[in-house]
């Protein structure tokens, strides 16, 4: 097949048809503009659109240790891509690539983490993915790219990784998190954002995108799956998890901060504690007469993280205790829709009922609520200055807690 894809170059205002190899983005490294291009998807697997200005940017130093952003879907969170930024070492001395992947959607990312409000060099027009811009440009992010991946074999391609590999920031976009794991898991895309993540480059994803991020995965693959159906039978068929079975040691994307814990999103407009409790009680193991079968963890280990929507936790190692600390971010409240709430979900027991067919019973299922913009949560000793309850699940039904959801 044809590796040769074709982009739009600005100079002096005319546009030339050109052809780049797998070096693309070596051979446009003259201080052009890459227009986004409408690549023609005939001839290649994935799609490629650019804001901004292309550069080799010399090997930059993150200024923290894995840092992550766990995003909860809905209105996207302006400060937690500066927030990126930041950590990925990008200066307007250095200048910086952002780039985010998705297996659907458009390039509608790549003018609002790039431009600010009042740049008059917005080229893009259409819908945004929320209210406000991020500014990169004005912390020295020189282009926001984003492939659209959506296949195996565009998530084996030459020019993706390459274009990947070169990434400062990475964000991957909402969707349908079982494309990215069917599509993208054990593929060489895989591969290289293991190794950007070693190498602390900034990681991110919002709901679908989100939801990979975690030691072990809701993976969607037969659809999405309720409260209701998750608590009164936790082995339905909605109920497929990453790795399968959970003992597998071969994973998809896992934060080191993120271990033992499952990640949901839209938590409060969606309903989802419940399903979230299913989750965590899941992973854990059989033991006598208690747990889940095909579960490999303790009950205190298993952890589940769920994330209203316009909120975000900004996770980075501590340098000086070495613990894992995430501090909670939204939108300004002159333009928030939602509270903002983060929940921490851990298991105290393993369920005493777990079976397939049967409604979940679990009892002391400890929940840790951060509301406040700035607030922190120990994710290594689950600890943090949040509201606490415990709330039990009787045969399928979810005890009412002294806070809503």
């Amino acid at each position: 097949m044809n590796k040769t894809p074709i982009f739009e170059i600005s100079l002096k205002s005319t546009f030339y048809r050109v052809q780049l190899g797998t070096g693309l983005i070596a051979a446009a490294l003259c201080g052009v503009s890459i227009a986004a291009p409408k690549p023609t998807t005939a001839t290649l697997p994935y799609t490629y659109y650019v804001s901004g200005t292309v550069k080799d940017i010399p090997k930059l130093t993150p200024k923290a240790v894995a840092p992550t952003v766990l995003m909860g879907g809905g209105p996207d969170v302006d400060s937690a891509f500066r927030w990126m930024i930041d950590r990925a070492g990008i200066t307007s001395a250095t200048g910086g690539r952002f780039v985010v992947i998705r297996a659907t959607g458009t390039e509608a990312y790549n003018p609002y983490i790039l431009y600010s409000k009042d740049s008059k060099d917005k080229k893009y027009t259409g819908p945004l993915p929320q209210q406000g811009w991020v500014g990169g440009e004005m912390q020295g992010l020189t282009s926001v790219e984003t492939l659209v991946i959506p296949s195996r074999e565009a998530a084996n391609y030459d020019d993706v990784i390459n274009i990947v590999s070169k990434a400062n920031a990475v964000f991957i976009a909402g969707g349908d998190q079982a494309d990215y794991i069917r599509y993208w898991k054990g593929t060489r895309l895989n591969e290289t954002l293991v190794s950007l993540m070693k190498n602390n480059v900034p990681v991110g994803g919002t709901s679908a995108g989100l939801a990979v991020l975690g030691g072990f995965d809701f993976a969607a693959l037969n659809g999405t799956v309720t409260s209701t159906e998750a608590l009164s039978n936790p082995y339905n068929d909605y109920m497929t998890f990453d790795p399968n079975p959970l003992n597998s040691t071969i994973r998809f994307l896992t934060p080191p901060a993120l271990d033992n814990t499952i990640l949901d999103s839209h938590l409060d407009t969606r309903d989802r504690m419940g399903r979230l409790i299913t989750f965590s009680n899941r992973l854990i193991a059989a033991s006598g007469n208690a747990g889940c079968p095909g579960g490999v963890l303790s009950a205190p280990a298993a952890r589940g993280i769920g994330f209203g929507v316009e909120t975000a936790l900004l996770v980075e190692k501590d340098a000086k205790t070495g613990n894992f600390i995430g501090t909670h971010t939204t939108n300004p409240a002159e333009v928030r829709t939602t509270p903002g709430a983060i929940y921490f979900v851990r298991p105290s027991v393993a369920p005493s009922t777990c079976a397939s067919g049967k409604p979940l019973t679990a009892l002391t299922v400890e929940i840790k609520k951060l509301v406040n913009e700035g607030a922190q949560f120990n994710l290594t000793n689950w600890a943090g200055p949040t509201l606490n309850e415990s709330v039990d699940v009787f045969s399928g039904q979810l005890t009412s807690g002294a806070y809503q959801y």
